[in-house]
């Protein structure tokens, strides 16, 4: 919990009076690699702060599966959308290796919200955050090449390239796991 503190703190002026608030919003829990954390069709009513492991968001498509996040520790995992609206979440997140969450529920988050401005502006910014990141891979994919996507990932998100399987990781950029190895292997001969 006190990596947590520290994370809103870290995203705005947050006092122990608003933690001692934000508390009952606020529970642990585990899961274990492959479970899922929300599944398509389901409303997504919580937000998960990653404290250990990771996770990551993806499509199904007619069994193909197509990766479109993927969230470390000291980041915050949730179907945006789902979360604001109420409607049905169209992806799944899952679990890519045991994951220790603490994870902030909805309906208690808003009642602390109610309590606290810096519990509402925190509400914002981490809606900013996660937008802003979003908005930034989805710039990522309209602007650049495949290889140039990797370039990117290993200058400024390391751990996606170091803990990903690279099957997963082609997913995500949108290649073949074949045409990322090419890649790969010419960018090492260079």
């Amino acid at each position: 919990m006190e990596n947590l503190f520290k994370y809103l703190q870290s995203l705005t002026e947050f006092s122990e009076k608003s933690w001692e608030l934000l508390q009952p919003a606020l529970s642990e829990k585990q899961y274990k690699k492959n479970e899922f954390l929300l599944k398509e069709g389901a409303v997504c009513t919580t937000l998960f702060y990653i404290g250990q492991g990771y996770c990551k968001s993806y499509y199904d498509k007619n069994g193909e599966v197509k990766n479109t996040g993927f969230f470390f520790e000291n980041e915050i995992a949730t179907n945006i959308s789902s979360f604001g609206t109420g409607t049905a979440s169209e992806f799944n997140m899952v679990a890519c290796e045991p994951l220790q969450v603490i994870v902030f529920d909805k309906k208690k988050l808003f009642e602390a919200a109610q309590q606290s401005a810096e519990i509402e502006a925190l509400g914002r910014n981490c809606i900013r955050v996660f937008a802003t990141k979003q908005e930034e891979f989805a710039n990522l994919f309209k602007l650049y090449s495949a290889q140039e996507r990797l370039e990117y990932l290993e200058n400024k998100y390391p751990e996606i390239i170091q803990r990903v399987a690279l099957s997963q990781l082609a997913s995500f950029l949108g290649v073949a796991r074949e045409t990322l190895s090419r890649i790969r292997k010419r960018r090492l001969s260079k």
